[in-house]
């Protein structure tokens, strides 16, 4: 693929993920204070190549982001993601099961944190209490 294409599909799937939902900046705009070079490379590898492929669909691709998110306690990411796999149409009431389901391989303070997490996506979304 060539770098036109990688370009246009890195534009197309981070349109996708995080064109709305709740304002969070992505880490992009960090990236690219530093370095924008080097921002735009890690752009495309993300969104350009990994998250564009078809092997998962991006909704399972955002349940995995999620999952992993919740384990490792990474709540600023989880906050992105999780409003990403709303964008792409995961079902809340999946992502809840997800979060819980943490418990047995990250503990509770994982599900707790996650939970809190997509709580507060879920209220800045309008989309709160779940039904």
């Amino acid at each position: 693929m060539d770098e036109k294409d990688i370009k246009v599909k890195t534009a197309h799937t981070a349109k996708l993920l995080f064109s709305s939902g709740a304002k969070l900046d992505p880490p992009y705009l960090l990236w690219k204070e530093f370095n924008h070079e080097l921002a735009n490379d890690f752009s495309r590898f993300i969104t350009g190549n990994l998250y564009s492929r078809n092997v998962l669909t991006i909704q399972e691709r955002q349940m995995a982001a999620c999952a992993m998110l919740a384990a490792i306690k990474a709540k600023d990411e989880l906050k992105l993601h999780v409003n990403a796999a709303l964008n792409v149409g995961c079902d809340p009431h999946k992502l809840a099961e997800i979060f819980f389901q943490t418990a047995t391989y990250a503990g509770m303070p994982a599900v707790n944190e996650a939970l809190a997490v997509f709580k507060q996506v879920l209220q800045e979304r309008n989309e709160w209490p779940l039904k």
